[in-house]
């Protein structure tokens, strides 16, 4: 049951993020047609709206680092070092384990869609 509270709250993320897009596109559409009716405008400060592709390659990046993270600080513990505690390992690994858990629904859910608009009759 816990994961499953993981999973919905990291796609509660995705579908605020995409909202936050569509949000974003829209404004940049107004701005477009204002522009083209009131005539040439200055713009001070772009925005920059990421796409899909690179918010899922942000997160496996984030969750690639998570995991270095948890690996050195293990190896540190089994070298000796006298900074690290096993109580900082566990937590780094646990953290590492359920971003990868996370990551891997996410991938999931992201395929089963693809395969269920590719099965629509047209």
């Amino acid at each position: 049951m816990v994961q499953r509270a993981d999973i919905n709250s990291v796609l509660s993320d995705i579908r605020a993020l995409r909202s936050q897009m569509n949000q974003n596109q829209r404004v940049d559409q107004d701005l477009s047609v204002r522009g083209r009716i009131d005539g040439p405008r200055q713009v001070d400060q772009t925005q920059e709206t990421s796409s899909f592709g690179n918010m899922l390659s942000k997160a496996v990046n984030n969750v690639n680092e998570v995991q270095q993270e948890a690996n050195s600080l293990r190896t540190a513990y089994d070298m000796g070092d006298p900074t690290v505690d096993i109580t900082r390992v566990m937590i780094a690994a646990q953290k590492s384990t359920v971003s990868f858990e996370a990551l891997t629904q996410v991938r999931n859910r992201v395929v089963r869609a693809y395969e269920d608009i590719m099965n629509m009759p047209i």
